[in-house]
């Protein structure tokens, strides 16, 4: 057993770190007010190889493992969580590609991405079809060797600036999870159209959309995997997408103690910094031992990916674990703030408003705990 990372490792980490520090965090509550998406940000961390990480080497990619793709999201979580998300979600958006396209689909859709500057967005939440994925609505109708989209999609991050879609639609409504397909789809196809921008609570940085389907037409070839293999695929991938989310979460709640640590240093109460008084060391305490233990559940299930482990429960777990942790975390950065922490001067309060999106995407935390139940019972 070995807990260090590799020299590679480190020097990925410390990439990572910089841009956060340096690019990232500077201008994140600028972001977070406009609720603007940092295009030109997203595409300085693909020069630094920070986008992409599930493309292979075959593939013109750096061909890096889970555990590499959550040291590279914690550090950019600790940033902004609303850009992490973008960068994360085109791993995600990709991962289908990865786990179900073929050496043809996998060398005409990822390769590009290496070469210049591409957004993708994973498109399987509808507007009565979140947690519920076996219950899409979204229609794919034969048409001789092609096939016709029509329906909605929601909650699609980078949905307004992405260049490709993988799509989730089903052939049968009534055939729940056995007719379900998924689909590599241009964002350029005709009959494409993009909705609304919500206007979100936090992650305000990150793009998120509606998208209307209208008689798209998507050749065979865009397929991935065969007829009804749809479920598969998109349980695949949210298996091997949850540890770098747990790291995401992991990032914002490190960032949320370092600032509540340093304000607990400088902070004056009673003649002392409030540092000083058992109450907000515990909270303090409190703090650092969540965080660390979401570190090592996230590494632990991404270190299963990697090994081709099954990964399911832990991935759950640690999505589930750091999550929470992210959230109690933030709100107790903000109640060591005090008053301040409730202010926009203050970064804290951003924290908590992106930590709440965390417990709600890639999963519910309570479907978590329903798949987690699921692996204990023999489900």
């Amino acid at each position: 057993m070995d807990f260090s990372l590799s020299d590679e490792q480190l020097a990925l980490q410390e990439t990572a770190r910089r841009f956060a520090r340096e690019e990232v965090a500077p201008v994140a509550a600028d972001y977070d007010r406009r609720a603007e998406f940092p295009r030109a940000l997203i595409e300085k961390a693909w020069e630094l190889g920070l986008l992409n990480t599930v493309i292979g080497e075959s593939y013109g990619g750096l061909g890096l493992g889970s555990v590499d793709a959550c040291l590279v999201a914690e550090e950019i979580a600790w940033g902004c969580g609303g850009i992490a998300t973008s960068v994360v979600a085109n791993d995600l958006a990709l991962t289908p590609i990865v786990v179900a396209g073929s050496e043809d689909q996998k060398r005409e859709w990822l390769s590009p991405c290496v070469d210049r500057f591409l957004l993708v967005a994973f498109c399987l939440s509808e507007p009565a079809a979140g947690s519920d994925v076996a219950g899409l609505q979204l229609l794919a109708e034969k048409d001789g060797d092609d096939y016709v989209l029509n329906g909605t999609k929601s909650w699609i991050t980078n949905g307004g600036e992405a260049d490709l879609f993988t799509v989730f639609a089903t052939l049968d409504r009534s055939a729940r999870h056995r007719g379900l397909c998924a689909f590599v789809v241009p964002a350029d196809s005709p009959g494409i159209e993009v909705g609304k921008k919500e206007d979100k609570m936090g992650q305000r940085a990150s793009d998120t959309r509606v998208l209307h389907f209208d008689g798209v037409r998507v050749p065979a070839a865009q397929r991935l995997g065969g007829e009804g293999e749809g479920f598969r695929v998109a349980m695949q991938t949210l298996d091997t997408s949850r540890p770098p989310i747990a790291a995401m979460a992991t990032g914002m709640a490190q960032r949320a103690l370092d600032e509540a640590v340093g304000y607990a240093q400088e902070r004056q109460a009673f003649g002392s910094p409030i540092g000083s008084f058992q109450g907000v060391q515990f909270i303090l305490a409190d703090m650092a031992k969540g965080i660390e233990a979401s570190r090592l559940l996230t590494h632990q299930s991404a270190w299963m990916v990697d090994q081709g482990q099954p990964a399911s429960k832990y991935s759950s777990m640690a999505k589930c674990f750091a999550t929470d942790t992210a959230m109690q975390a933030t709100t107790d950065a903000v109640q060591v703030f005090g008053g301040n922490g409730y202010t926009m001067e203050y970064p804290v309060e951003k924290l908590m408003r992106d930590a709440k999106l965390m417990q709600i995407y890639e999963g519910t935390n309570q479907i978590q705990r329903m798949v987690i139940a699921r692996q204990l019972l023999g489900g």
